[in-house]
């Protein structure tokens, strides 16, 4: 059966106390409460470690917001999947759009990261989306396809049943505009039946795919209603504890 996930993605927000203390004030909410869903704060780098020392891993979970292509070796400033799993996170998000975007991440480049966050016992977020352009030209299922295609399609049924997809439109990533709820269920959908073709039934039933861009604690319940949307990436909503658990209370 599969997960229910609310992820929040702070991106370059918080300084470390800040993190902290907003990590502290979510563990406390919940402290007594068993969600009905996973729950996952994905921090900066610098955040881990002390983040995951300071929470119950066992009710959050840590992600890193990137790994780096390679194990390990002269690549000043960069962080290896082993070294982001020694901090005690369990989770790693993957081909976010302003990697894409800012970064030049490749679907080569993504396809190493992901077989490097499998093998160091990261579960990844895989992103993917579309812009306002493809969207408005209607080619948004291709487009998709084709990023699945090129980066996780081409793992093994079992690697591939480790990870979980979230869908963020472009267009809808912090511009406070959402796709309608029939939009993202539609791709979801989509997502999932392109996943059973590949995979097969079983595995698409099992495969958990998040809904990202501007999913806030007014939307969220209605979101989270439909059929394919087993949750959230969070981004803005989540840099407040009061507004995130709202939306993991949305389950």
């Amino acid at each position: 059966m599969r997960k229910n996930i609310v992820a929040g993605n702070w991106k370059m927000n918080k300084t470390l106390q800040e993190g902290l203390a907003l990590a502290t004030e979510l563990n406390e909410s919940l402290a007594g409460v068993t969600p009905n869903c996973d729950v996952v704060i994905g921090t900066p780098f610098i955040h881990l470690a002390s983040v995951a020392a300071a929470i119950d891993t066992n009710k959050i979970a840590v992600a890193a917001q990137n790994i780096a292509d390679k194990d390990s070796g002269a690549f000043t400033g960069e962080v290896s999947a082993a070294m982001v799993k020694s901090t005690g996170a369990s989770y790693v998000i993957l081909g976010h759009s302003e990697r894409r975007e800012y970064y030049g991440e490749t679907s080569e480049t993504l396809n190493k990261k992901v077989t490097l966050a499998l093998a160091n016992g990261l579960t990844p977020i895989y992103c993917c989306g579309e812009s306002l352009e493809i969207r408005n030209a209607n080619t948004q299922n291709d487009f998709v396809k084709n990023q699945l295609d090129e980066t996780i399609f081409n793992l093994s049924a079992d690697d591939f049943s480790k990870l979980a997809i979230a869908y963020e439109p472009i267009w809808a990533i912090g511009t406070g505009v959402t796709a309608s709820t029939a939009q993202a269920q539609d791709m979801l959908q989509f997502i999932r039946s392109i996943i059973a073709a590949k995979f097969g039934a079983d595995i698409a039933q099992n495969t958990s795919i998040l809904y990202g861009g501007s999913c806030n604690a007014k939307n969220a319940a209605e979101l989270f209603s439909q059929p394919d949307i087993d949750g959230g990436l969070i981004g803005g909503a989540s840099l407040k504890a009061a507004d995130f658990k709202a939306i993991i209370d949305a389950f």
